[in-house]
Order: structure tokens, then sequence, then C-alpha cells
């Protein structure tokens, strides 16, 4: 049994006329103990699948489908139960720590709060419980009676981590975790990810515009395009020898150590995701797609499969991908 299924999982934002499709039917489920990884461009919904897991949306988004956690239906959850949920069952890891963080309390206070709300636990319980998180985190317990500006990005970073384990949840939704960190400290926070995941046998659903750093990091992998799964599978594979043309894209999008080629010439993909208020018909990215053909400009295309454990939504899965004309 999946610990999280997602079911055609829609997500719009206003009503009426004016409403904007910002997830599109999507599916997707995370086994217990395993990590999937979700990449797309800005603009694509992978932000707004993540907070629509733990209905943290605004007010204005509009949701309909189910997301189902340990088998309970979380759009249908009623506030109280919601609210146990979002800490001891899923947590999340916001991108930016310093917007998450509260500017005008100890981290150490922001750590327990979320302990002394859901476990019940005397105020010096909660302190050593907070000690104990920091240090598994690689954060001095000093650190504890520090505010968020007198720690350094990476230090913040850790703190958010140490948040998201407080009470011990199942599963770990992380996105853009190391979002503007330089590329040493990015290391650190993403093998920090990574061990304290395998160690407490947690799930995790992490988020990136970077295939590279998820196919590292992750057991599979979802690419997003204009608010749908376009392509999904093992994370070698999927990096490795994408079926949809945007996968290679994102692959191919950023230089490879000891590959001359792709560091000298790094190929991009030209323009942006579409509006979601106004998405071509057909193949939502066809106007940008190097392989397009006439019928990807009249039907849209849906996953089938494309290997083992593997699936695609496009046009050629099944057959070699045409010479591109274009990237």
């Amino acid at each position: 049994m999946s610990l999280l299924e997602v079911r055609n999982l829609q997500v719009t934002y206003g009503t009426g006329a004016r409403a904007v499709p910002a997830v599109r039917g999507v599916d997707l489920s995370v086994a217990p103990g395993q990590k999937l990884g979700i990449a797309g461009e800005s603009g694509c919904g992978k932000s707004t699948l993540a907070l629509a897991l733990l209905r943290l949306l605004p007010a204005s988004a509009r949701l309909s489908g189910k997301i189902l956690l340990d088998g309970e239906d979380v759009l249908a959850m009623k506030w109280g139960r919601l609210r146990a949920v979002r800490w001891a069952g899923a947590s999340i890891v916001f991108q930016g720590a310093m917007h998450s963080l509260n500017a005008v309390h100890r981290v150490g206070e922001q750590i327990s709060e979320p302990i002394l709300l859901h476990s019940g636990t005397t105020p010096a319980a909660a302190k050593r419980r907070v000690r104990e998180l920091l240090a598994h985190v690689g954060l001095p317990v000093a650190r504890a009676d520090a505010y968020p500006h007198e720690l350094s990005g990476g230090q913040r970073q850790r703190v958010m981590i140490a948040m998201a384990l407080a009470c011990d949840p199942r599963l770990i939704v992380a996105d853009e975790p190391t979002t503007a960190l330089d590329v040493m400290i990015q290391a650190q926070i993403l093998r920090l990810i990574e061990q304290l995941v395998a160690e407490q046998d947690i799930s995790l659903l992490m988020i990136s515009h970077d295939l590279a750093v998820l196919a590292d990091t992750c057991d599979r992998l979802a690419v997003m395009y204009a608010g749908r799964v376009v392509e999904e599978g093992p994370a070698r594979t999927v990096y490795g020898s994408a079926s949809h043309p945007y996968g290679r894209a994102l692959a191919a999008a950023f230089p490879r150590i000891g590959d001359t080629a792709s560091r000298r010439a790094p190929r991009g993909l030209p323009g942006d995701p579409p509006d979601p208020s106004a998405l071509p018909g057909g193949c939502t990215f066809h106007p940008r797609c190097p392989v397009a053909v006439d019928a990807c400009e009249r039907e849209d295309q849906v996953l089938v499969a494309a290997g083992e454990g593997h699936r695609a939504a496009c046009v050629h899965v099944g057959a070699a991908l045409p010479t591109e004309k274009r990237l």
C-alpha cells in the first residue's frame, strides 16, 4: 500500500470564467521509505502540488480529486484532523527559510512549538528534543538561542529540516530545499536529507528544477509541464534516457562533469512554459518541442508505458525520437 497516493488532482485559482488551472489531473504515488522527485521549470505546478498535499493553498484555490495519506483523504479531513496530520503525518520544508522562520522568535522556540502542540509533552522534554534535532541536522545546541538573522543560509535550512522532523512524520515534502544556497552548502543539505530519510525510514517527496540533483537523491522522478506529469519512472532512467523531449531538454540544460561538449555548449530550451490561463491546444509542449509533428497540435497526449515502471506522454513513445529540429 502506498503511503501517499494522489489521484486525478486538479487545482485551479479563481472561479468561473476566470478560473486558472495550475495542476491538471496529476496521479502520483509514494511508497513507504521511497524518495520521489518532481522536476520542471518555474510555473509548471510543482509548488502548487506540494502545498495541495497538506491543504496549504490560499482560499482562492479550488481542489478536486483525492490525496490519500495512509489511506485517508486529506481533502475530506476536518480541520482538527488536518492540523494533527500536518506535523505528525507529513511535514514540509519550504523554499526560502528566512521567509518561513519567524524573525522575532529564537529558532529553538520555533522547533519546540509543534512538539508541544502535537505531543502534549512538557517544556523540558520539548527542549531536550530540540537539542536532539539540532544534533541530527549538524548544528551546535547553542544555536537554539539564535534568531534566524543570526544564522547563515545553510544553517537556517538545517533548522527548517529539524522542524520538519520534530514530530516524527512518515512523509517529508521538500519544496526546493536548496534554493539560493551555494553549491557546497547545497551538496551538504542534500546529503543531510538523504541520510536522515534513510536512517529514520521516512518517505520523501522532493521538488526541484534541477533534474540532476533529483536523479542523485531520489529513487523515482516525475517531470511536470503545464500542470501535468509528462514523464515518470526510475530516476536514472528518466535522467539518462528520457522518453519525453521535455525530460531530455531538462537533463541537457546542465553541463556534465567530464563532458567537454556539454560544458562548452550547454543546450537549453527556447521560450517559457505556457500561461496557465491560455494553454495551447493539443499537447501543451508542442510549441516548444523540437520533434513536434502535426498530431501534436491536434491531440493531447496521455501517459503510456515507455519501459518497465516508466511512462511518458509523447506521441513518439515506443519509437526512436526523430532528429531534433531545435533546442
